[in-house]
């Protein structure tokens, strides 16, 4: 079983300056990311904006006159930055990764490998899934919840209007694609555990009303003071949560008939010799 290892024992000095090469890669592909997308900076954030705009729509309003403000000299060129900072990270985390994997594969015997594989394509998918839910349908319904708030002026009323801030708008979009993005992953970490054995479906049934609980509470912490993102992040995590179920079900079934196969070949052997 060792000779399916690939990589021969090194010294610490020797893993550490592999580590240090994969490092500067990572780096390296951030760096250039982030200044490719500070370049496009700009254009990033209005991308971003079309769901506000699809909110504005949906709230009857003119988008012509819809708007978003600065109030500090600073604060639209840090708007950018960290815009810049996000689409790096977005873009070169398939580089972070593959580098992350060629660091630890080597350790790894040839079954575990495989076994690896696919969760490290699937993480990236279902954060791409996370988001584009956010995108085209939490953020304008949240928005949407926010503008209906406004108040028109009439009599004995003043006029209350929502002009939201670049870095706020930035942050709550952030905070909602980051949350959904990491709640995505609960199938990936379940049936990462189930593989090892250290969770069970069954273990998974017998907690699932400590688990729907746990995904509100969650889910008012992770987004901002507002139904409408909370049960939107909430029932998403406990639809997830019955997906981990079926997974780590499937992981079951595929270990069980892998040992039942272990053994009848064990058999079959043993009976050969005693036949011989």
């Amino acid at each position: 079983m060792t000779g399916d290892i690939d990589d021969k024992p090194q010294p610490l000095i020797e893993h550490l300056m592999e580590l240090r090469t994969r490092l500067i890669w990572s780096l390296a592909a951030f760096f250039v990311a982030f200044l490719v997308c500070f370049f496009f900076a700009k254009q990033l954030f209005n991308l971003l904006v079309i769901p506000y705009k699809w909110a504005v729509v949906w709230a009857g309003l003119d988008v012509a006159k819809s708007e978003l403000i600065y109030t500090a000299p600073q604060e639209f060129f840090f708007t950018q930055v960290k815009v810049a900072m996000f689409g790096a990270l977005v873009i070169a985390f398939p580089i972070i990764a593959s580098q992350l994997y060629k660091f630890v594969a080597p350790g790894l015997y040839k079954n575990e490998r495989a076994a690896f594989l696919p969760f490290l394509i699937a993480s990236p998918v279902l954060f791409l899934l996370g988001a584009a839910l956010v995108y085209f349908f939490f953020t304008p319904m949240v928005m949407w919840f926010f503008l209906a708030m406004q108040q028109k002026p009439g009599e004995g009323e003043v006029a209350i209007s929502l002009m939201p801030k670049v870095s706020e708008y930035l942050s709550l979009i952030m905070t909602l694609v980051m949350s959904f993005g990491l709640v995505f992953q609960l199938p990936v970490v379940t049936t990462l555990l189930a593989r090892v054995g250290l969770l069970t479906s069954t273990w998974l049934v017998e907690k699932r009303k400590f688990a729907i609980v746990l995904a509100f509470v969650v889910a008012a912490v992770l987004t901002p003071p507002d139904p409408m993102s909370q049960i939107g992040l909430a029932l998403p995590t406990i639809l997830l949560y019955e997906v981990s179920i079926y997974a780590a079900r499937l992981v079951e079934k595929k270990r069980a008939s892998e040992t039942a196969a272990v053994q009848d070949a064990s058999s079959s052997s043993v009976s050969t010799s005693d036949e011989a």
